[in-house]
């Protein structure tokens, strides 16, 4: 009897478990759905936000405004050892440049040429470029299926590019907001490159210093050119608010939430649905996309995920 009991106990507490760990995975799951719909939110919000904030007060003060609550959660969530973060000063250092500043201001300022559906298939090109630079800078391996991937998605970042005209694109070259956001392209790899020779650091603690060091940097610009755009109209500080809140501070904690759970890897499928929500977002805003974005948008995303595809079988293959 106190056999069948005690093995009617662990079956109990297997199911237990089991649901446990659902719950869990579809927690990890929403973390990440709510993360790259903030994202998305970043770019539908940021173009309508660029047309009565200048892109430097805009940069400045999102992360003015994100800096205390990030400061906050590192601080309760990380626990970090201050005195190590801050000898990692010079990597910090080139992250904010790169990142917070650099990437970031090419978007806003492509956001004034283009809209945010054109910049975030544009976007979507960054894992497949991250992998050559990979190659490259770090000498990781790069396989023929991985070349091919990458070719495909430049196919489709040229498509979206040229309209679905190639003789146009050749003619008259391309647009500024097109090459802004290449621009942003490169430096946001050039940031991850940079990313993977830091030292470790907790993101979201990485993610906060980055925010004082590009505060800092900026503030002395606003100083030389006469003072901060700050804005009054309503839309103009609910989209500031927005922006400083939501892509700048929650997207952060919700991914890294995710990550506690489901392998890096597979969450980072995830980031191909930045450019499937910027779709979405700003159709209910009203906006017509044509054939050429979607089809070239399909093929970006086909071609990530071609390139990826080994790094995503490897990383499977560890987690079984």
């Amino acid at each position: 009897m106190d056999s069948v009991d005690q093995g009617f106990r662990v079956k109990h507490a297997e199911r237990q478990d089991t649901a446990a760990h659902g719950r869990k995975r579809l927690t990890a799951l929403v973390s990440l759905l709510g993360a790259t719909l903030f994202w998305a939110g970043n770019y539908v919000v940021g173009a309508a936000a660029v047309h009565s904030i200048d892109p430097l007060s805009l940069v400045f003060l999102r992360w003015a405004i994100a800096l205390v609550p990030l400061l906050l959660i590192a601080q309760l969530v990380e626990r970090p050892s201050w005195r190590a973060v801050l000898a990692a000063w010079p990597w910090l250092l080139a992250l904010s440049v790169f990142g917070l500043l650099g990437y970031n201001l090419l978007l806003y300022f492509a956001l004034e040429h283009t809209d945010a559906f054109n910049a975030s298939l544009i976007n979507a090109f960054n894992p497949a470029l991250i992998t050559l630079a990979a190659a490259v800078f770090l000498r990781e391996r790069l396989t023929p299926l991985a070349v091919a991937g990458v070719v495909m998605a430049l196919a489709g970042v040229l498509i979206v590019i040229s309209g679905g005209d190639l003789g146009r694109l050749a003619a008259a070259g391309f647009g500024t907001g097109e090459i802004l956001m290449v621009g942003a392209v490169v430096v946001w790899t050039a940031y991850t490159v940079i990313g993977r020779l830091a030292p470790r650091i907790p993101p979201i603690t990485a993610t906060a210093v980055q925010a004082a060091l590009a505060v800092a940097l900026l503030a002395p610009v606003h100083l030389a050119s006469g003072g901060l755009a700050v804005p009054t109209a309503g839309s103009a500080l609910a989209s500031l608010l927005f922006i400083a809140i939501f892509p700048s501070v929650l997207s952060y904690v919700l991914w890294n939430r995710a990550l506690t759970v489901l392998p890096a890897g597979g969450a980072g499928v995830f980031l191909n649905l930045i450019t499937v929500f910027t779709a979405v977002l700003t159709m209910l805003a009203g906006q017509l996309h044509t054939a050429a974005q979607f089809v070239g948008g399909a093929i970006v995303v086909g071609g990530v995920m071609v390139a990826n595809a080994s790094a995503f079988r490897r990383r499977r293959q560890a987690g079984a």
